[in-house]
């Protein structure tokens, strides 16, 4: 094995400012986990980093996988997940209400998370088979929005709306990328709206309609179900322009602020460290998803190209959701923010985005052989 100085050439043929910016994501958010809990590592900044550890490193294994592998593996992957949120249905465990969880022993596996990757490595599979002549016919629209389609509807009836609009933007993000016409998704788009009354009334649970009731008027029940967004507005307003300082916040300290740790993470930070520190943990991510929207356009294959672009805009996708949420522009869906919330669920799934791009990113960067 070759040496790039004391560092052996695999680790140090990783792009280490991309992972430099994702270190300094989940140390700030650490940092912010620590001052929710009063300036104690206990509960959550010390489970977290743990977590982000372990994610780390399997991102960096996910690294060496071949492409090949993710192409072979797209549909098997899909199907398998598939059957767990089936199982899921059945023999799910409940928690807070909803049955999202398969109960393992030794781990609770939510495979609804790692559908959110999995539905767009199997649509990029699709049309990476499918002729380019085919791509304006009914047979490059359907297959696609079945496979889309199935999981959306069961995690729905979990329930838990956020984790099946994820699904739905990764899948129907590939399905954009890969040309197909923008009357179809206009069409689609009509559709939606037509059926958003009838889902509203009779699809969604009483707290989801409250909740997209609430984003309309978010006054008219303050104390109640809009409570979250108040408070979260109201803490994000007071940290002014640099913060009231670390360990300073109140909102969070005094539990005005209802789940300042996980979904309203970042009004607890916006609070101490006020719009300088929100626009660099901003950029920050832009600059991871810019680079991974790179990759995609560095990428040699259709199937390499549509998986990387849509990875990198799904993690664009969590970021938007959660910031759109917590300042009141968006219904409250339970997105979090990624590396900076508390849980392991959401820092799962981009770090296998983002082992998933640098394997793409080392097979474009691989002198090829003829």
């Amino acid at each position: 094995m070759r040496y790039v100085g004391l560092v052996p050439e695999p680790l140090a043929q990783l792009p280490w400012r991309v992972l430099s910016l994702v270190i300094a994501i989940g140390g700030f958010g650490l940092v912010v986990l620590f001052s929710a809990a009063g300036g104690s590592v206990r509960p959550w900044a010390l489970s977290q980093g743990v977590k982000l550890v372990v994610f780390f490193i399997g991102a960096i294994v996910a690294s060496r996988v071949p492409e090949s592998w993710w192409k072979a593996g797209a549909w098997p992957a899909y199907g398998g997940i598939l059957l767990a949120l089936l199982g899921v249905e059945l023999l799910g465990a409940v928690s807070g209400g909803s049955q999202r969880w398969l109960d393992l022993g030794v781990i609770r596996l939510q495979p609804s998370e790692l559908m959110k990757v999995a539905v767009v490595l199997a649509v990029a599979r699709f049309y990476d088979l499918l002729p380019p002549g085919e791509i304006r016919k009914w047979s490059a629209i359907w297959p696609p929005a079945l496979l889309i389609g199935m999981p959306f509807v069961l995690v729905m009836a979990q329930p838990d709306l956020g984790t099946a609009i994820m699904i739905a933007l990764g899948g129907a993000t590939v399905m954009f990328l890969a040309g197909i016409p923008l009357r179809l998704f206009a069409g689609g788009a009509l559709a939606l709206a037509v059926a958003a009354p009838i889902a509203f009334n009779f699809v969604l649970h009483d707290y989801q309609r409250n909740r997209v009731l609430i984003f309309l008027d978010p006054e008219s029940d303050p104390l109640g179900t809009g409570y979250h967004i108040s408070q979260s507005k109201i803490a994000i307003g007071s940290g002014g322009v640099w913060g009231k300082g670390f360990l300073n916040g109140t909102q969070s300290h005094l539990d005005y602020l209802p789940e300042g740790h996980t979904d309203f993470v970042f009004a607890t930070m916006a609070e101490e460290w006020g719009v300088v520190g929100g626009c660099l943990l901003i950029l920050a991510f832009l600059l991871v998803i810019r680079w991974g929207l790179g990759v995609g356009q560095r990428a040699q294959t259709r199937f390499a190209r549509l998986t990387a672009a849509s990875l990198a805009t799904s993690i664009f996708y969590y970021v938007a959701i959660n910031l759109s949420m917590v300042m009141g522009l968006a219904p409250v869906v339970g997105i979090p923010l990624p590396m900076v919330s508390h849980g392991g669920s959401a820092s799962m799934t981009v770090m296998i985005c983002l082992g998933i791009l640098m394997s793409i990113d080392r097979q474009s960067r691989r002198p090829q052989r003829y």
